[in-house]
């Protein structure tokens, strides 16, 4: 309900509460044109600072509440951005998510959360389907290609995590320098053999984590192979643990945790010790990748940020926010924020020749 304002005439308070307050009431309250409000209100930077504290005040004091749909027809913004993810149960994006809202709603805008279930076809009608109701959009591990990506940023500002298409603004996680470094922990412990577990071929993250894999793996004269590809689901490691047990592989490097997790599972459901008979790998370092048994060494990743920096690089492109507070990049360039390995119980030294897998694996789980 409407707070009563008893500086008005009773005529005026009545009229104010028997309907919803609009631009217009707080135009006559302070004096000034409905289209002042409504820069105050929308985009307060182009209204001198005293006449946007009068508006504001008299807006919280007549209970005026903003119409969306009403301040985009006027201001042709919704003050809303579209955030797409792949997957909304992997864990992974559920720190992208909250980075995204936190800066968002610390600008004063809304997130419009969509998942397209790994789907380009569901992305791409996403895309459409929201194309009025938001003035930008942040793609996250987008599964279109960079010429479907690269089209759709003609029409609308957008954003993407782990994508680098062309032209279009992008902040990168550096996991392939994770890569790097899962590679020179493994050798150190004496792995000479390394089995990437692939994850889904629509993946651009899956295509660079390979390629950096086969780069380190060279100048470290380390053999290395592939397996898969797999969705990026906790499910899929079962499968993957079986194809690995028969490489014969020792060390792991998996396209994520959630495959990871799945390979522990299984192997000690074959009876595959983990560490002492194979060595596993994941990528991100998500909820729960230290709890689950052994404690999983990962690569981890500043998700949460990423989501932040991708928010903050697209309200730049849409004006919202100075250029100088972008984040030390061009708006058309990209970011790249680092990774670093996080060691845990997972990995350890190879097995010795004298010494193969448990004969337990051989047994179970066929």
């Amino acid at each position: 309900m409407t707070e009563t304002d008893t500086s008005r005439p009773a005529s005026d308070r009545a009229s104010a509460t028997s309907r919803r307050v609009t631009i217009r009431d707080v135009a006559d309250a302070t004096g000034v044109a409905p289209s002042t409000v409504s820069r105050a209100l929308s985009m307060p930077d182009r209204v001198n600072r005293v006449t946007q504290q009068r508006i504001q005040d008299a807006a919280r004091e007549l209970g005026y509440v903003a119409n969306s749909q009403a301040r985009a027809l006027t201001s042709g913004r919704t003050r809303a951005v579209a955030v797409l993810v792949s997957d909304i149960t992997n864990p992974f994006y559920f720190d992208v998510i909250r980075g995204t809202q936190h800066q968002l709603a610390a600008a004063g805008w809304t997130q419009l959360l969509v998942d397209t279930e790994e789907s380009a076809d569901a992305e791409m009608a996403a895309l459409s389907a929201i194309s009025a109701k938001a003035d930008g959009v942040v793609l996250t591990a987008s599964r279109l290609s960079d010429a479907q990506i690269a089209r759709y940023a003609e029409r609308t500002p957008l954003v993407v995590v782990n994508r680098r298409p062309a032209g279009v603004p992008s902040v990168l996680i550096d996991t392939p320098g994770g890569v790097e470094q899962a590679v020179q922990h493994l050798v150190s412990l004496g792995h000479r053999d390394v089995l990437y577990v692939a994850g889904p071929d629509s993946s651009w993250s899956n295509e660079r984590r390979w390629k950096a894999l086969v780069q380190v793996a060279k100048r470290l004269d380390v053999r290395v192979a592939r397996i898969g590809p797999h969705a990026p689901f906790v499910d899929s490691g079962a499968a993957a643990a079986d194809a690995a047990v028969n490489a014969g592989a020792t060390a792991c490097i998996a396209f994520n945790d959630l495959i990871a997790i799945g390979m522990l599972g299984r192997l000690r459901e074959r009876g595959v010790r983990v560490p002492q008979d194979m060595s596993i790998v994941g990528c991100d370092d998500i909820f729960g990748a230290d709890f689950c048994n052994p404690p999983l060494t990962t690569m981890t990743s500043p998700i949460e940020r990423a989501g932040r920096v991708a928010i903050t690089m697209l309200l730049g492109r849409l004006g919202a926010i100075p250029a100088e507070q972008l984040p030390g990049e061009r708006m058309q360039g990209a970011v790249v924020l680092p990774t670093h390995l996080t060691v845990r119980e997972s990995t350890g030294p190879a097995p010795s020749p004298a010494s193969p897998p448990s004969p337990a694996s051989r047994r179970k789980g066929r």
